[in-house]
């Protein structure tokens, strides 16, 4: 909200929010994923149908935006789906992530198999309410709603360095490098008060892993940081983490300036989500990655392979198992390696793909 306040952009709610999908005490069921499927679709049809009237260029992204292509079909205007990672797009080299429906058969080990059973999938999810939608505005029904979504030339919104993507898909995509721009708000002042009165903490945050996040993480973080003598900066979150006593070496912030907190702390210990994974590493910060779901593990492993920090295995990290992973990342070695790598993040992600959809590029 805040990046589209600066250009006076206006921010219209497309169907229910992520939170009130995902931040339940359990992640969504597969029959609630079959009852959502179709209202998601719907939603974009009727939204994006008015929001996009007058445009140039409709640009989608999220899990599986069906119904924003065939707006654009509609409306006869440009069409570009982007993705953070590139592990939800066919592959030879990679299996499809998990998604509810008909599992494959068990045993099958061949990847064009494995995906050729996740397109089917994805028509079971949002086909017939797709091509209802279409048919009712007088477009033809699609047999793959997943490769019609996707296109043959997806934008992927990853830097080079963190997500080396060559060869790794079947489709030819086109890598922008990270969509981050700078960010210059202020901190918060208490939260300034407190990095200037001591040494740096370590940042704990987990984002929107509410249902997700590891049991406890709060105090095991807490005193996993106090036996190195490190002070600790609670993210609040969806996980609403909260400080464990009343001694003055923990801070609870809620949504900040990360770009300028992650330079002031000691390591960044985190879900392993794309924007903190760039951010932190942007930043030099050393990183400990607590994969949950998803891409994570991937950004976890890549941490790891970059020498920046620790990938944690255990989803549910104990005080032991963490102050083990910060006796990695605090150490010089750990930072030197963390500084280097900031350097050769690209920093023109954003401006390449704006320079693309100005441009009419691929």
């Amino acid at each position: 909200m805040t990046l589209l306040g600066r250009v006076g952009v206006p921010l219209v709610p497309l169907g229910p929010t992520v939170r009130s999908v995902v931040a339940g005490t359990k992640p969504p069921s597969a029959k609630a994923a079959f009852q959502l499927a179709p209202q998601l679709v719907a939603a974009r049809f009727e939204t994006l149908g008015a929001a996009a009237e007058g445009c140039d260029v409709l640009l989608a992204t999220g899990l599986m935006p069906a119904g924003a292509r065939d707006v654009a079909e509609k409306l006869g205007i440009r069409y570009v789906l982007a993705c953070f990672h590139y592990f939800g797009l066919p592959s030879r080299h990679f299996p499809p992530g998990a998604r509810p429906g008909t599992p494959s058969p068990e045993g099958e080990t061949d990847n064009r198999v494995l995906w050729e059973q996740d397109a089917q999938r994805v028509n079971a999810l949002y086909g017939s309410a797709l091509n209802s939608h279409r048919a009712a505005i007088g477009l033809p029904p699609v047999d793959n709603v997943r490769d019609y979504v996707f296109t043959d030339r997806p934008w992927l919104a990853a830097d080079p360095v963190l997500c080396p993507a060559e060869g790794m898909t079947d489709l030819d995509i086109v890598q922008t490098g990270a969509w981050l721009l700078p960010d210059d708000r202020p901190l918060p002042a208490g939260l300034e008060a407190f990095l200037d009165a001591g040494e740096p903490p370590v940042y704990v945050g987990f984002g929107s892993m509410a249902a997700h996040a590891p049991k406890d993480i709060a105090r095991v973080a807490i005193e996993a940081a106090r036996a190195h003598g490190r002070r600790v900066l609670l993210a609040r979150g969806w996980a609403d983490l909260a400080v464990i006593d009343d001694q003055d070496d923990c801070f609870v912030v809620g949504e900040v300036n990360q770009q300028a907190l992650f330079a002031r702390v000691a390591a960044v210990v985190h879900h392993g989500g794309a924007g903190t994974t760039g951010t932190a590493t942007r930043a030099g910060a050393p990183q400990v990655v607590v994969p949950l779901i998803a891409d994570q593990p991937y950004w976890a492993g890549r941490i790891a392979e970059l020498g920046v920090g620790v990938a944690h295995g255990d989803p549910a990290p104990t005080v032991e198992s963490l102050a083990d992973a910060f006796t990695t990342v605090l150490a010089p070695e750990t930072r030197a390696r963390a500084g280097d790598v900031a350097g050769m993040v690209g920093i023109d992600g954003a401006a390449v793909a704006a320079k693309l959809l100005l441009e009419g590029g691929p």
